[in-house]
């Protein structure tokens, strides 16, 4: 789940990680009305959107009185924001933080991410602030330097001491520095985050550490003990689809094919993905229906398929573990028959009760295409689609 850049700082602020004083608006009055209240000679006026490279899309605005305040305001808000992270279609602006200036000396970068290569949280640091982390490791990776940290005795002031040393902070804000990490740290391990990146870090010239950005994640399935956090959640952020999809406990992602995929597995789902576009098919969504599904999850699934009006044809591809196959055939049926499918589908089971899936499906009296093997079903869906 993500969250907007002010609600982060106000997580980051409850442990005292240090950030700038600022105020969400929802409107233009609000925007100066918050400018006037924080008092400072130079303000940031801050789109909202969950998508980074908002300032190079013309999403962050200095203002140096209050009249610019109100011109960036208007400006911003109501805005389609297009960024590397949005797609082409981007995001309309609803909200904006209003946020004091501050003199910045220097920019650095922090995040912390589970690094499965080790299967520890690791922090990263690079005195290349305010540049894409990416960007950094493809041209300057030398400048990356990370600390593994141990879950037993979680992050050590030495460790970030040593970053702070190899990204060069200068000593005088070394403490500030350290206090900062450990704080961000107890956030990350706390609230079940998968990232919490700080871009950028800043020094300022009365000597504080502060989070100039913030971008924190969380994780899906720790949620049921982080209530805080769901009270974050923007719907008007995410897609429909996927909304829909979360009431039903279905994991989907809308991608921006024409062939709809339903599989049981995140493996399955992705390996079914690269069948299709190896043989020139385009996947509408990856869509991983669990180990547990029933008629009406897979009823459902179909439904959230097909309301993305690009998807041409459907490949439903199940192995029957835990499923069981005709358990899925008439799950497969049902929705069928309920959403009056009229587009190609391609049905390929494999597993527990394979037989008897298959001739459900066959008896149905349904056009439904059966498949042998994964690749058989990728090749038969992308042949469909092509014909229509």
């Amino acid at each position: 789940m993500n969250i907007h850049e002010y609600q982060g700082k106000e997580i980051l602020r409850k442990y005292g990680v240090a950030v700038p004083n600022g105020k969400v608006a929802f409107t233009v009055d609000e925007a100066v009305q918050a400018a006037e209240e924080l008092g400072t000679n130079v303000s940031v006026v801050k789109a909202q959107i969950h998508a980074g490279g908002r300032g190079k899309a013309g999403g962050v605005k200095v203002a140096k009185n209050i009249d610019e305040v109100r011109t960036y305001a208007d400006e911003i808000l109501g805005k389609t924001l297009i960024t590397h992270q949005t797609g082409p279609e981007g995001k309309e602006v609803k909200r904006l933080l209003i946020e004091e200036g501050c003199d910045i000396k220097k920019e650095y970068y922090i995040g912390l991410v589970l690094d499965r290569a080790t299967s520890r949280v690791t922090m990263m640091a690079s005195e290349e602030g305010g540049t894409e982390i990416e960007e950094v490791a493809a041209t300057t990776p030398e400048k990356i330097f990370k600390e593994v940290i141990d879950p037993v005795t979680g992050l050590l002031p030495y460790q970030a001491r040593r970053l702070a040393f190899n990204i060069n902070i200068p000593a005088e804000y070394l403490s500030k520095a350290v206090k900062f990490m450990m704080g961000l740290y107890q956030v990350f391990v706390e609230k079940d985050c998968s990232i919490a990146e700080i871009n950028p870090l800043v020094t300022t010239g009365d000597g504080e550490v502060l989070a100039l950005d913030a971008k924190l994640n969380f994780d899906d399935n720790a949620l049921f003990r982080q209530k805080d956090i769901v009270e974050y959640r923007d719907l008007e952020e995410e897609d429909e689809k996927e909304i829909e999809a979360s009431k039903y406990d279905l994991s989907y992602i809308a991608l921006d094919g024409n062939i709809g995929c339903m599989v049981n597995g995140a493996g399955l789902a992705m390996a079914t993905m690269d069948i299709i576009k190896h043989y020139n098919g385009d996947p509408a969504n990856f869509l991983d229906v669990g180990g547990g599904a029933t008629a009406e999850k897979v009823t459902e699934a179909f439904k959230i398929i097909l309301s993305d009006k690009n998807v041409k044809g459907i490949f439903v591809n199940i192995f029957g573990g835990i499923m069981k196959c005709d358990v899925i055939a008439e799950g497969v049926v049902q929705a069928t028959k309920e959403v009056g499918l009229t587009i190609p589908l391609v049905v390929r089971l494999e597993g527990t009760n394979v037989d008897a899936g298959k001739k459900i499906l066959a008896d149905s009296g349904l056009n439904i295409t059966p498949a042998e093997s994964m690749a058989d079903g990728a090749e038969k869906i992308v042949a469909l689609v092509n014909e229509a």
